[in-house]
Order: C-alpha cells, then sequence, then structure tokens
C-alpha cells in the first residue's frame, strides 16, 4: 500500500458514490491536506506542531463543506457544519498561539456571498 496517494485510496472507496464531484472535492481534500502537512522541522516544537496541525483542520473543513454539499443525512450535514465552525476556531487559536495574526473574516464555507471555498480555485 505504500506509495498510492491519499486521492487514489480515497477514489477507490467512493467508486460508487452517486456524484463525481463529491469523489473530485474529497480527493483533492485529501491530497492537499497530505501535502501540507508534509513539514519540514524547524527546532521549534510548536511552531511545526501548529505548521501541521493547520493543513489538518482545513482538510477537515474542506472534507465537511463535500458532506453538506452532497450528503443526504441531515443530521450528518449538521455535524459537518460543526466541525466547519469548530476546526476554523482551533486554526484561529492555534495562530494566536504561536503570535501569527489572523487572516481577515470571510464567509463560512457554507454561507453564500459568491465566496468559494479555497478547494474551487
Amino acid at each position: 500500500m505504500l506509495g498510492l496517494t491519499a486521492s487514489a485510496l480515497l477514489t477507490g472507496a467512493v467508486a460508487a458514490a452517486p456524484a463525481d464531484g463529491y469523489a473530485t472535492m474529497m480527493s483533492v481534500a485529501m491530497d492537499r491536506m497530505m501535502a501540507g502537512m508534509m513539514v519540514k522541522p524547524s527546532g521549534d516544537v510548536d511552531r511545526d506542531f501548529v505548521a501541521m496541525m493547520l493543513p489538518h483542520h482545513q482538510g477537515a473543513i474542506d472534507m465537511a463543506v463535500a458532506e453538506l454539499r452532497y450528503g443526504h443525512n441531515e443530521q450528518l450535514k449538521r455535524i459537518a457544519q460543526e466541525i466547519i465552525i469548530d476546526q476554523q476556531q482551533e486554526i484561529a487559536a492555534m495562530k494566536l498561539a504561536i503570535g501569527q495574526p489572523l487572516p481577515p473574516s470571510t464567509p463560512a464555507p457554507t454561507q453564500g456571498g459568491g465566496h468559494h471555498s479555497p478547494m474551487e480555485h
């Protein structure tokens, strides 16, 4: 199994999914998350921890957005909304803990306003 990308593993796991869009969103989220977590150690454990956790948390947000867009189970969609909020708060808290500035406020990925998830660019 070594050498397989996250998207290769996921594509096989969701091949039966009715929406190709879901599989694509999940594959992109997994690949981006895994690549982002490959951080060269800097010698600062706290900064390295945050550097690896930020893409992990963003990956959870991106996957939750896919559930909201394509899912049908209302309970899971509520959980996905909670994941988005919780992960955004944890990202902010980690950035503040190491003295990084917070990015400007933007609408949540579940809100309208013509903004798109970073995955859609």
